[in-house]
């Protein structure tokens, strides 16, 4: 989440009032993340009490047409008792609507705090709750293709170039370029699929307690490889924010409590380590990107492309391909 885009306080309440939940009281940029402008919005509520949500416009890396999985996801995956916001549909039932060229949707508020260290307990909640989501979309009618799969890694590393990772590191440029030749011999493609999150990362987990009360930001989510999923989460949640310390405490719960839920099949497990190199590399690239090309002056926190570099170096070491064995 982040702000790209400055909206005034007229033009935001005008928006607000295409749909049913009263009038603006409040909204608040919010600066997290690289894809979208985000906003905290308060309102009175249709009956006076205060009520809040997430407004986003859609900025870049998701195109329109793509929106209507996203949101219908996020209904879908709702009414099936997932721990998901609803998508708020206008006064005229339209789950987005357009703001000059770009769209923008209210997604529901829902409690909870974002970990910055989490348990083992609950990375075992965790891992539940994405086995639960992954099950639950099973009989979801819509499919999108993963647009940050290892195509877009090749285009991501061509639009750095060298000039542009050595400006991070000197030695990335030749780090992604062997990266992407091994995966591209050993990318899996015989493994089951299904809705994938594609970006659970902590802060887009939300939590009271060892209770998991809302998985959000879903604009990643596509069809691909399940098992991938797992690798993805694991990348986020097992390592310090640098990515210099792995926590086997919180990989075995994460992948304990995945396991509880949605066994994990042995071709699966056997892939994971493969899976969570591409993983570590789909965002080190991405990060590199945004690295360089996020304008100065945007409201956004911009996030250190090594730290998943680092990740990388740890599941290439054969060493450590035991973290994935079944418990």
């Amino acid at each position: 989440m982040a702000v790209y885009t400055q909206l005034g306080a007229e033009e935001l309440a005008a928006l607000i009032a295409e749909f049913d939940v009263g009038e603006l009281v409040m909204a608040k940029g919010i600066a997290e993340g690289v894809s979208n402008s985000n906003w905290l919005i308060e309102t009175s509520g249709k009956h006076g009490a205060a009520t809040r949500f997430i407004l986003t416009m859609y900025e870049y890396r998701i195109e329109l047409e793509d929106l209507p999985f996203f949101l219908s996801l996020l209904d879908h995956l709702a009414a099936k008792g997932c721990p998901v916001p609803r998508t708020i549909h206008d006064r005229a039932g339209g789950l987005y609507r357009t703001l000059g060229e770009k769209a923008v949707a209210l997604i529901e508020f829902l409690p909870g705090v974002s970990l910055g260290d989490p348990t083992a307990a609950q990375a075992r909640a965790v891992g539940q709750a994405l086995a639960q989501m992954h099950l639950a979309a099973a009989d979801f009618d819509q499919a999108r293709a993963n647009g940050m799969g290892p195509a877009e890694w090749h285009r991501l590393a061509g639009e750095c170039g060298p000039q542009g990772f050595a400006a991070i590191d000197p030695d990335l440029a030749g780090i992604v370029e062997a990266e992407l030749q091994f995966l591209t011999a050993h990318w899996p493609s015989d493994l089951p699929q299904g809705v994938i999150h594609a970006d659970l990362f902590p802060d887009n987990v939300l939590m009271l307690g060892d209770v998991v009360t809302g998985l959000i930001d879903f604009y990643f989510a596509c069809t691909d490889l399940i098992a991938y999923d797992v690798a993805v989460t694991h990348a986020a949640w097992c390592f310090g924010a640098d990515g210099r310390s792995f926590n086997p405490a919180i990989s075995a719960a994460l992948l304990g409590g995945y396991d509880a839920v949605r066994p994990l099949s042995p071709a699966e497990r056997a892939s994971l380590p493969v899976l969570a190199r591409g993983a570590a590399l789909r965002f080190a690239l991405s990060r590199a990107f945004d690295w360089i090309n996020t304008p100065a002056d945007a409201l956004v926190v911009k996030k250190d492309p090594m730290a998943f570099v680092r990740r990388l170096q740890f599941y290439a070491d054969p060493d450590n391909a035991a973290v994935f064995a079944g418990s």
